[in-house]
C-alpha cells in the first residue's frame, strides 16, 4: 500500500489514487479490507482486517493500532510498538506494520490475504496483485491508474477471485 491519510471528512490515498466519503476503499469478494469508519474523538480513520493464508483472522488495524483477535491470540500473534510504529508479527514473519507520520497520517505496509487465501498486493505501483491461495497470479484488469480522485462511491477497488475487477461501484 501506498500510504493512507485522513482528515475531517473522509479522505484516503490509496495506491495513488484518493477515495473521498468512499465507505469501502478495497474489497476481495464479499469482503472489505480496507473501511473508512468514523471514531469519536478522531474523526474518521481506517479499518482494516489481517488475515493468514488459511484465512484465520488474526488481528484488526483500527487507525494507528493493531488488536489480535482471539484467533489470532491462538495463532501466536504478537503485537509490538516502537515510536511512530506498530508491527504485527505472525511467527517470524511480519504480517503488517503502520508508520506514523506528521499529524494524523499514517501510512501502512502489509500481506494483505483474503478469507479465502487469496494474497493481494498494491505498493507504489497503482495496479493490484491477486495470488491465488496455489500461488497462481491472477491477471487484475488492464488498466493502471495513478492520480484519479473517487467521490462518494460505496466501493472504491471490487476485486474477485475471478480476476475480475470493478472499480467506483456505486
Amino acid at each position: 500500500m501506498d500510504e493512507l491519510i485522513y482528515q475531517s471528512s473522509p479522505v484516503v490515498t490509496f495506491a495513488s489514487n484518493t477515495f473521498v466519503n468512499v465507505p469501502t476503499i478495497l474489497q476481495f469478494d464479499d469482503t472489505p479490507l480496507i473501511s473508512v469508519v468514523r471514531e469519536e474523538h478522531l474523526g474518521y480513520t481506517t479499518e482494516i482486517p489481517i488475515y493468514d493464508s488459511s484465512g484465520v483472522y488474526l488481528a484488526k488495524v483500527r487507525g494507528t493500532r493493531v488488536y489480535a483477535t482471539p484467533e489470532g491470540k491462538e495463532a501466536g500473534v504478537r503485537i509490538r510498538q516502537r515510536p511512530k510504529l506498530w508491527i504485527c508479527e505472525v511467527g517470524d514473519r511480519t504480517a503488517f506494520e503502520i508508520h506514523q507520520q506528521a499529524g494524523d497520517a499514517f501510512r501502512t505496509d502489509a500481506e494483505l490475504y483474503a478469507p479465502t487465501g487469496h494474497f493481494l498486493k498494491v505498493a507504489d505501483s497503482p495496479t493490484p496483485v491477486v495470488v491465488d491461495a496455489s500461488g497462481t497470479a491472477l491477471r487484475v484488469g488492464g488498466v493502471t491508474m495513478v492520480g484519479n480522485q473517487f467521490h462518494n462511491v460505496r466501493i472504491g477497488v471490487w476485486i474477485r477471485s475471478d480476476g475480475s475487477m470493478a472499480i467506483g461501484v456505486s
